[in-house]
């Protein structure tokens, strides 16, 4: 028998992994909903036509397609022969394939929107906690089944959304005590330089290639662009921008010169100037950096832009978004704005625990251990443990009378900070030992005064 194993790019998760990843939710939540943001979940898979031709070439090889149910049946091998073929020159084929697993969150909110519009009060502003899949190439921090926790807004075009959702990024770190840079761009900007280096039709292949800037350097994207047939001198533009840097004011001035002068690179820089405004006047001023390499190869941009960098770490974004004012028109239904953020749970975990930032609380479970020593004692031990619960102290009893030996390893290995034993004289006497395990220490009593004391 073969040993059990796992698919590549995927994980277990213990009790204490659990427990840190629930840190990481319940705090992104809390945020969510402090402001103002409502719950939504939508189904594990999609149709096929939902999720292809949303993420650019790049992100459509990387959708996993589920095979059609009913593949066996024999009315339906000849046509699932001709399909495979299909799949295997590159051609997608419904007779093999209708569905597929979310590549994100962002599309399927956008079809539920699309669904449901008429049903929504808006600005219709929701967050969305569920696992993605992804058929990249496992690495680390980068997994084919990983969660995402978005926030988005659909029916407003107003500039407040996009400061609204940077604050909830600095919000978020500052409670998890993690310093990220929050990197900001504009897909006006982009589309600005893609007009003065080859053309507004050049701006898939620009954004594309400027994508990879951090993985492949400069020079393999100019090599990239090159390829695109890009011209020597528009690949010497688009490295000019691409080498702007210092303050954010001298970002702005340098941008200003290079596409400033036309209607996107002037829209685009007022956009970032909107919102570098509102930032400066709050405690999170100083985590926002204009980034002009940043592009987010994800079509449907076409506002502002996010990308979220932990310092003092190597590591991949552990978050991005933006707007994407025509997504919802993909699916029939035009003039809904939408703006949103995405944050990389599996990537903030890694980083979390690579700087040790997690509290010592977290990984609290079973306060109290009752130990088993007998049945009438186990009884009364029982009773006094559900007393304990009903005051919210998490707590258990050891299920079989043992040794003091094995209860008390039992209590070691989890963690449990506190021993309750009640044997025969406890149980005459109406009393019960405490031990505190970290401090060797322990103490008796009355079982009367056990729910009032201070677990």
């Amino acid at each position: 028998m073969a040993k059990p194993s796992l698919p590549q790019g995927t994980r277990d998760f213990s009790a204490p992994v659990v427990r840190k990843r629930n840190y990481i939710f319940n705090t992104i939540r809390n945020v969510f909903e402090l402001y103002g943001f409502q719950p939504l979940e939508t189904p594990a898979m999609e149709n096929l036509t939902t999720l292809m031709g949303k993420y650019g070439d790049e992100g459509d090889k990387l959708i996993f397609k589920i095979l059609n149910n009913g593949l066996g049946d024999a009315k339906n091998i000849d046509k699932s022969k001709v399909a495979f073929e299909n799949v295997l020159a590159g051609k997608n084929d419904s007779n093999l394939t209708e569905r597929a697993l979310r590549y994100d969150l962002t599309i399927p909110f956008a079809r539920y929107v699309a669904m449901n519009h008429g049903q929504l009060t808006f600005p219709f502003k929701r967050y969305q906690v569920q696992p993605v899949w992804r058929a990249d190439r496992p690495q680390k921090g980068r997994y084919r089944e990983f969660y995402q926790c978005d926030a988005d807004v659909v029916g407003s075009k107003s500039l407040l959304n996009e400061v609204e959702l940077t604050n909830i990024y600095a919000t978020v770190f500052d409670k998890l005590g993690l310093d990220v840079e929050i990197r900001i761009n504009s897909r006006k900007i982009l589309a600005a330089l893609a007009e003065i280096a080859g053309g507004a039709d050049k701006m898939v292949d620009i954004t594309v290639a400027i994508d990879k800037l951090d993985k492949i350097g400069l020079e393999k994207v100019k090599e990239e662009l090159a390829t695109r047939g890009i011209s020597e001198a528009q690949i010497n533009t688009i490295s000019q921008y691409l080498s702007i840097e210092g303050t954010n004011e001298a970002k702005i001035a340098a941008q200003k010169e290079l596409t400033g002068n036309t209607e996107n690179g002037k829209a685009g820089i007022e956009e970032i100037e909107y919102l570098l405004n509102y930032i400066s006047k709050g405690p999170y001023g100083n985590k926002v950096v204009i980034d002009f390499t940043l592009a987010r190869g994800l079509n449907y941009y076409t506002g502002i832009i996010f990308e979220i960098k932990a310092k003092n770490v190597s590591m991949g974004s552990i978050g991005g978004g933006g707007r994407y004012d025509d997504l919802t028109g993909l699916f029939g239904v035009p003039n809904l704005p939408g703006v949103g953020i995405s944050f990389g749970v599996d990537r903030i975990y890694d980083v979390l625990e690579e700087l040790q930032l997690f509290p010592a609380e977290v990984q609290t479970g079973t306060q109290v251990l009752f130990f088993n020593l007998g049945t009438a004692e186990s009884e009364k031990a029982f009773e006094l443990m559900q007393q304990l619960r009903t005051k919210g102290i998490s707590c258990e009893i050891y299920p079989e009378s043992t040794k003091f030996d094995k209860q008390f390893k039992y209590a070691e290995k989890k963690d449990i900070p506190y021993v309750v034993m009640i044997g025969s004289r406890e149980l005459e006497e109406n009393n019960c030992i405490i031990k505190i395990l970290a401090k060797g220490e322990q103490t008796t009593i009355p079982q009367s005064e056990l729910v009032g004391f201070a677990f």
